[in-house]
């Protein structure tokens, strides 16, 4: 079998960013389909690279997978990774492990060393809320839906290193209310964004203990690993990072310098399902644990991190985001479904499920708005 074609599709959900989705064609009529994550106003360049990525493997065979991401770094890349990147070669080697997986007519997981479980705890994201009332409100709504776990950022205002004793107050708050509305026994995953210093970071979190947050994500930027390790050990909340680190390079020092807890790396831009899945292995021996993140459709990036979870014997927790949900569903053709908090491995070769081409094209690209501009455009740079 030999890779013929590579094709991209960047689909606009109605909402948030676009997505960007890869089809790998095949002379024996077999094709797979991966999802690469993206970023505003960075999805152009991205698809670019899996074109030109593609060039090196029309011709090859679709089976040799760490021949091709290795390739892609030591060859193609010059051994200079960047995001754009690490996020093409994710959605290629997805598509790569749906064609192996359809070819051998069985499910990515059992080519990975078989299942450790039978379904995959999500938590909800996505849901938000402009004001604290609302953010308690929709929270309620997701107990209902039969979620248990649910992830929102409750810092005002635009992302700054250093924030105000208000805007502290203001996310505790926003904690305090969420916590008030669903009760002791949902947990609620603390989002940060990499916004703050270690001193307002390791402030808020003391101020937040008493709700008991299942975990306290990305309070600092991994690009500065001392300080994420400086909050970790100040602090009694489970500290997460990993979504703006790629590859098993990059997470080396989170491990030697025992600076989070759980990781959270994302399968369309860490390097793809293997590597998510070689990440897990490093993080075992040092007793930390894995929550990949998953800002991507709830069709093939969901598919690909269900794949890759099903084999973690450290897996923890997965996202969802519950607003691509209705979108997701109509661009593919047997959705992944959640029912009380859990997704059942799917059973059908491959990733578990194909889109509908003629349905990607009811959604067409659309171009960022510069709104995100704003904080820039009225304080300057």
């Amino acid at each position: 079998m030999k890779i013929t074609n590579i094709r991209t599709f960047l689909v606009h959900p109605g909402g948030g960013k676009n997505w960007l989705f890869v089809k790998v064609e095949t002379d024996e009529g077999i094709h797979g389909w991966g999802e690469c994550y993206t970023q505003a106003d960075r999805d152009r360049a991205i698809e670019t690279h899996v074109h030109q990525l593609g060039r090196y493997l029309v011709g090859r065979s679709p089976f040799n997978i760490k021949h091709f991401t290795f390739m892609a770094y030591h060859d193609f890349a010059g051994k200079r990774g960047a995001m754009d990147l690490y996020c093409a070669v994710s959605g290629i080697e997805h598509a790569l492990w749906d064609i192996v997986g359809k070819a051998l007519n069985t499910p990515v997981y059992n080519l990975l060393g078989g299942a450790c479980r039978g379904k995959i705890r999500v938590y909800a994201n996505g849901w938000g809320g402009r004001t604290v009332e609302e953010r308690a409100e929709r929270a309620v709504q997701l107990v209902e839906q039969g979620f248990t776990a649910m992830k929102f950022d409750p810092f005002p205002g635009p992302w700054r290193t250093h924030i105000s004793r208000a805007d502290e107050r203001a996310a505790v708050e926003c904690v305090r209310a969420v916590r008030d509305a669903v009760g002791p026994d949902i947990e609620l995953l603390v989002e940060v964004h990499r916004r703050l210093a270690p001193v307002h970071a390791i402030r808020v979190a003391k101020m937040m203990e008493e709700f008991h947050p299942f975990w306290y994500e990305e309070p600092v930027s991994a690009r500065n690993i001392d300080a994420l390790a400086e909050v970790r050990h100040a602090i009694n909340l489970p500290v997460v990072t990993g979504e703006e680190l790629y590859t098993k390079a990059e997470f080396r020092e989170v491990f030697e310098k025992r600076a989070a807890d759980i990781l959270n790396p994302d399968v369309c831009n860490c390097g793809g399902i293997l590597e998510l899945k070689e990440i897990a292995a490093m993080a075992e021996p040092y007793f930390v644990v894995m929550a990949p993140h998953n800002y991507n459709s709830t069709t093939i990036g969901l598919a690909a991190t269900v794949q890759a979870c099903a084999v973690m014997s450290n897996f923890l927790i997965t996202e969802y985001f519950v607003s691509f949900t209705e979108r997701g569903n109509a661009i593919s053709m047997n959705p992944l479904t959640v029912e009380n908090g859990y997704i059942q491995l799917p059973t059908a070769p491959g990733l578990g499920l194909d889109l509908d081409e003629a349905a990607l094209a009811q959604y067409p690209y659309r171009e960022f708005s510069l709104r995100h501009l704003r904080q820039f455009d009225e304080e300057g740079p």
